[in-house]
């Protein structure tokens, strides 16, 4: 009677337990996320491009192949095997060879894999085929995020940095995830493109191999440090879509989303338009004399955005990312030795020239004058600019 008991009690409490784990799970329910993963996605991305709708029907198409020359196969293979048994008193043919079986099992297998490799084929030489662009884009993997810099085409002289969302990393360093249709795909700055225009990425890295992939363009190309690859796509709908770096590049390799806006041709140029106003309006002029205070402020925006990732806020590193606060090089009384790191690298420290001598001034000047660091040192923009000879 005591163990049905305590039987009894175990099936409560596994039923419990499901009904726990499914009410959990229903309120941290999320929606599928158009132009990024769908909830219980079994299949491709829906596709906006020529070329990812060519793949898809590639997929389809080679899969129905191999299944139907597996089950015909295997079909054969067992039917033989359960028809022919000696113990049903099949008795085995005796025959040693036949030229029309040979030329048909040689014949047969070689028309079949033309005709898989023919539109693969074609398909791949479209893939690779990045003339004729009508705006080129180059695309930087950094540990961990993305920059963009238009190289030609209409916004030619844009650049910015792309990094995931801090709500987003704060939600997840906490282990406390939202319910959010965009967990770890929001970012700060998307990368905004034209609809119906051909749009050349050209990738490459700073620190270690990344990789560029939006599944919804059927686009995924290697960004390889001292490297040049390239893609192209063609967005035929309007949206916000979605991808991630799909290269493991490190520790943080989840927080690398890429998020690409398709907007019309009228909303691209009012786009265009208001970002290099802003850009206008946020360049410094590299003689200014800074104030201490003024500089370090500027600096604690320049470093939560591009160094916490690795030194963490508080300055003290992890692992094998050295700490900041107490370093030899931040206090030492030659700036130039933390000048020279910021601008050109050192082992795991990735180099930072993208950033201008503004910023690379500010955070180095934050970082000379926080948590124990209180070297009173101040470092201005010419400083950075003379060293960049």
């Amino acid at each position: 009677m005591k163990s049905i008991s305590n039987k009894l009690a175990s099936l409560l409490l596994m039923a419990g337990a499901w009904a726990g784990t499914a009410a959990f799970t229903a309120a941290q329910a999320v929606n599928d996320l158009p132009g990024g993963p769908a909830v219980n996605q079994l299949n491709l991305h829906p596709a906006v491009t020529k070329i990812a709708a060519e793949q898809q029907w590639l997929h389809w198409f080679l899969l129905i192949i191999c299944t139907v020359i597996f089950v015909a196969v295997f079909g054969v293979m067992f039917y033989s095997i359960l028809k022919h048994r000696k113990s049903v008193g099949h008795k085995p043919a005796d025959f040693h060879e036949s030229v029309a079986v040979e030329i048909a099992w040689t014949v047969i297998p070689f028309i079949i894999v033309i005709l898989m490799a023919l539109p693969a084929t074609k398909t791949v030489v479209a893939m690779k085929d990045t003339s004729n662009a009508d705006l080129t884009i180059k695309a930087t993997g950094y540990q961990w995020k993305w920059g963009y810099d238009y190289l030609k085409g209409e916004g030619e002289g844009i650049g910015f940095l792309s990094t995931l969302d801090s709500s987003h990393r704060a939600m997840s360093e906490s282990g406390k995830p939202a319910p959010t249709d965009d967990y770890l795909l929001k970012v700060d700055n998307p990368l905004v493109v034209p609809v119906d225009k051909k749009i050349r990425i050209i990738t490459t890295a700073n620190d270690v191999i990344h990789a560029f992939m939006v599944p919804a363009f059927g686009i995924k190309q290697d960004a390889i440090p001292g490297f040049v690859r390239d893609t192209w796509f063609r967005a035929e709908q309007t949206g916000d879509f979605y991808g991630q770096c799909a290269e493991l590049c490190g520790k943080e390799h989840a927080y690398m989303p890429i998020h690409v806006k398709v907007l019309s041709a009228e909303d691209y140029a009012k786009w265009v338009d208001g970002q290099k106003k802003a850009m206008a309006a946020k360049a410094d002029d590299p003689a200014k004399v800074w104030a201490l205070d003024d500089l370090a402020k500027r600096g604690e925006k320049v470093y939560a955005a591009n160094c916490a990732a690795c030194h963490q806020a508080n300055g003290k590193g992890a692992g094998p990312i050295k700490a900041l606060d107490g370093s030899a090089i931040v206090q030492d009384a030659d700036k130039g030795k933390q000048i020279a790191m910021l601008l050109n690298g050192k082992g795991a420290m990735p180099a930072w020239k993208q950033l201008s001598d503004t910023e690379i001034a500010a955070v180095i000047t934050y970082t000379k004058n926080s948590w124990s660091n209180k070297t009173g040192q101040l470092v201005q923009p010419a400083d950075i600019k003379t060293a960049r000879k």
